[in-house]
């Protein structure tokens, strides 16, 4: 497996151009809900964030699964990894489907016992009403892209993902506005067109995956029939990672509803800047998925040498390109507040909780290429353990400082509490594990079940 510099990159700039085409889509939904009102832009903050929540469940699963795939692309038992491709998006629907029921149902419950705002809890409802019925698309997506990345073919990702934004963004100002003949449904069209333009990119990749010559290497099959052996395998890794993504977001939640208890000006700032922190984290994410295939494909092919230097690779990539990014929005943060939201006091109100935000993707960049790493080489319970004390760490810095203070820029200093506690335990993490393949005269054992 070539780990040059030029190969990194190259795989990495798919899945790049992948998590942005799907930013830009929550982006245009926070652009043009700004220009809407205030209380609609601070309720896409919440409710967003809590089909993210429920979302992760679903990506946690697919990182499960790419792990296997990419551990079978390098054990090139290629048959195995086609197998957990179809049965993993079986799975995966059958999951929505139960999501999608249960949401409908329990969703108002909750929400109206934790936002304080009747105006805020009413529009939610009007976004989460519409959006919760893409679970059946974006669950199918992300099994794709885990399947792509895993066996670094990633360039199977970008026109699929530049269909779904330029559907997203054509449709959300039809529906949000009111266009050729149009009602304006604001909030409720934003969800609409999300659903949408999921749904064309997941038959765009049913379809591509249908064509492409590697159905009959990996020999994808669709059927509607659960095996229970494949599934199991898929399980003893997923479940983990499920958890991991859930408590995440879960955590993330916790952070706006804190935020929400403050004002709607103090949550409209954070979803701005939010949106901003995502842009940067594509990034990352980007990097992180890369490394986390890599390591797999690397640990199927019983090499451990490489590790290290891959890790190396990847964040001299990664800040190459992110750390001028950052000096651009610190210099120019009006304007880059103002894309979001037309609103001068709200745009000078959030230039110091952006500028706290940015300095947290200087320790980020390690953090995530290391953490990923650990779910790489198949650590997944020690994944989920890191993240648990991490997590737990941060909720406990923002409960402490939402009691003394209500400034937001301090709320977001707990971004440089999580990075720093997932960097220290992850770095602690492999040294223990190079340790144990040192002690074993250098042998991998793969994690493959």
């Amino acid at each position: 497996m070539n780990i040059s510099y030029i190969s990194i990159y190259k795989t990495s700039l798919p899945v790049f151009v992948s998590l942005l085409m799907e930013y830009l889509i929550g982006f245009t939904d926070t652009a043009y809900l700004g220009r809407v009102g205030e209380t609609e832009l601070a309720a896409s903050a919440i409710a967003s964030t809590y089909y993210l929540i429920i979302y992760m469940i679903g990506f946690g699963f697919s990182i499960g699964t790419q792990i296997l795939i990419a551990q079978y692309n390098g054990n090139r038992q290629y048959k195995e990894a086609g197998k957990i491709l179809s049965q993993g998006t079986l799975f995966l629907l059958m999951l929505a489907i139960m999501i999608i029921l249960i949401t409908s149902i329990i969703s108002p419950i909750i929400l109206r016992s934790i936002i304080d705002s009747e105006s805020v809890f009413q529009t939610v409802m009007l976004y989460l009403d519409w959006r919760i019925y893409g679970f059946l698309f974006s669950f199918t997506i992300i099994m794709f892209r885990a399947f792509y990345i895993g066996i670094i073919h990633t360039s199977a990702l970008m026109l699929n993902s530049i269909t779904m934004v330029a559907v997203n963004v054509i449709l959300n100002y039809i529906l949000i506005f009111g266009a050729l003949g149009f009602p304006a449904l604001g909030i409720s069209g934003a969800a609409i067109a999300s659903v949408i333009s999921e749904a064309v990119a997941a038959i765009y990749f049913m379809i591509y995956t249908q064509k492409n010559a590697s159905t009959c290497k990996y020999r994808v099959k669709w059927r509607f029939a659960i095996d229970c052996r494949v599934l199991k395998k898929i399980l003893s890794v997923s479940v983990l990672m499920m958890l991991q993504n859930g408590l995440v977001f879960g955590s993330w939640f916790v952070f706006f509803i804190t935020i929400e208890h403050f004002g709607e000006r103090s949550l409209a700032i954070t979803n701005v800047v939010r949106n901003i922190s995502s842009f940067l984290f594509l990034f990352v994410q980007a990097s992180a998925s890369v490394v986390s295939s890599l390591v797999g494909n690397l640990i199927g092919e019983d090499k451990s040498s490489p590790f290290l230097y891959v890790c190396k690779k990847v964040m001299l990539l990664c800040y190459m390109i992110i750390l001028p990014i950052i000096v651009l929005f610190a210099l120019f943060p009006e304007s880059i507040l103002r894309i979001y939201s037309d609103n001068t006091a709200l745009v000078f109100d959030a230039i110091p909780t952006l500028k706290v935000m940015l300095t947290s993707y200087l320790i980020a960049v390690p953090t995530f290429v290391f953490f990923s790493a650990v779910s790489g080489i198949g650590h997944a319970k020690a994944s989920l353990l890191i993240a648990f004390m991490s997590l737990s760490i941060y909720i406990a810095y923002v409960g402490i400082i939402s009691h003394f203070s209500s400034s937001v820029p301090l709320l977001w200093t707990s971004e440089h509490i999580y990075f720093l506690s997932v960097f220290i335990l992850s770095i602690y993490h492999i040294h223990h594990w190079f340790i144990g393949i040192n002690s074993q005269g250098k042998k991998i054992i793969t994690n493959i079940p």
